[in-house]
């Protein structure tokens, strides 16, 4: 064992998130952690320390390298920001062989050419809102008439799931995302028991009525999927529409407000897409790639054996948590990795994570920002922030980074 290693592993593990995330900035002790020789030791408000996995490598390594089990991460000891442990019969949860043959019967349903079908309503989707906020005039908040409605439009659609229940998504969705601090575990837990519950029984609803009445969407392609004979169990389909309904809403909808605070926020980078919009998808990518979502790590994985892991010899049994924010500005993989590029050539970040769990609506949530930044700069040629840059109200009391108000004037 080395020095470095020694003290990192007998060392107090450092409270973890390091601080309350402000706005989109990146704790430094990020950069501190990738320049460290060993991993860092940290204890997230719940479940037993682990080890934080910071640099590029050392991430996706942790996150492909199948000896590092998310199934075997949970349980009362997992480490994690929230009270509730995460469920068994969840794909993001599992490990092969039950990932591989769901994600084989579900990738279909998330193909290229399925989504690229879905870009001409996207757009339209899109039009129609920019048309409303129009009319209305200026000042507008983009976050509640533009980038809360679309990617719910949109995965109510996929889903065929009615629009008219958008609001009850979105309080069931705010209310499993939330680390609210100022109630108690036991009342947040009923809440977010409670929620569960209410929507887990509304999609088993509608997978019963699509298994009565088919249609052209998503949940029908989840009854009606199969390979090798073998479908999936009315369980298995409610957990995969759970995440698709909660993961295609909220996190694009903090994607879409994130995209444009940094856009208004930067005013080269801004001209620079207007100027040249062939830019327009490796904007998207780089802006995936620096942009935070998440106001920390989480997924942590337990290695199944010993494993030498970036200068630390991570043992059989121990739990390592992989930072994708912090591994996408590894200045040895992105040169000045904390400026955004638009011309920074390649697509290797991490933003989508890497391996068996690469994130399945990655295409989906690629095809809505490249449509919403594409519509917003073609639209609105003088589109600005309506207040000073400190005046936007952000999002608190939950996983996910992003403006809750983000007033705007063209």
């Amino acid at each position: 064992m080395t020095t470095d290693e020694q003290t990192a592993r007998t060392a107090p593990p450092t409270p973890y998130p390091f601080s309350d995330a402000d706005r989109l900035d990146v704790d430094p002790a990020y950069a501190q952690a990738r320049a460290c020789p060993a991993l860092t030791r940290v204890q997230l408000p719940y479940g037993g320390w682990t080890w934080l996995a910071t640099r590029y490598d050392d991430v996706k390594q942790v996150v492909g390298d199948l000896r590092f089990s998310r199934e075997q991460a949970l349980g009362d000891d997992e480490p994690r920001v929230q009270p509730f442990t995460h469920r068994a019969d969840a794909m993001t949860m599992m490990d092969p062989p039950e990932h591989t043959r769901l994600r084989r019967i579900v990738t279909k349903a998330f193909s290229v050419r399925r989504i690229e079908r879905m870009r001409p309503r996207t757009r339209e989707i899109v039009d129609e809102l920019l048309d409303d906020i129009v009319r209305k005039g200026a000042p507008a908040d983009l976050m509640q008439a533009f980038a809360d409605i679309v990617p719910m439009m949109v995965i109510c659609e996929l889903l065929g799931v009615p629009y008219e229940d958008r609001h009850r998504f979105r309080t069931w969705s705010e209310i499993l995302g939330s680390t609210d601090a100022g109630e108690s575990a036991e009342a947040r837990m009923a809440r977010i028991s409670a929620a569960n519950d209410e929507l887990r029984a509304y999609l088993a609803a509608m997978v019963a009525k699509r298994r009565a009445e088919p249609a052209e969407d998503l949940m029908t392609v989840l009854v009606e999927a199969h390979d090798d004979g073998e479908r999936l169990s009315e369980a298995e389909m409610v957990s995969l529409a759970w995440a698709v309904l909660l993961a295609g809403y909220e996190i694009t909808a903090c994607e879409i407000g994130n995209f444009a605070y940094t856009l208004l926020t930067s005013p080269d980078h801004l001209e620079q897409l207007r100027r040249e919009p062939h830019l327009l998808e490796s904007a998207v990518e780089e802006m995936l790639r620096v942009v935070p979502l998440t106001k920390g790590a989480f997924f942590a994985r337990r290695a199944t054996e010993d494993i030498e892991l970036g200068g630390t010899l991570v043992r059989k049994g121990e739990a390592v948590l992989p930072s994708l924010m912090s591994a996408n500005r590894d200045e040895s993989v992105f040169p000045d990795a904390a400026t955004m590029d638009f011309t920074r050539s390649g697509s290797s970040h991490l933003a989508f994570s890497y391996g068996i769990h690469h994130c399945l609506g990655a295409q989906l949530a690629r095809m809505e920002l490249q449509v919403v930044v594409g519509a917003l700069l073609e639209r609105f040629p003088g589109l600005r922030l309506a207040v000073p840059a400190r005046e936007v109200v952000w999002r608190s009391g939950g996983i996910l980074r992003g403006p809750r108000h983000l007033p705007v004037a063209w």
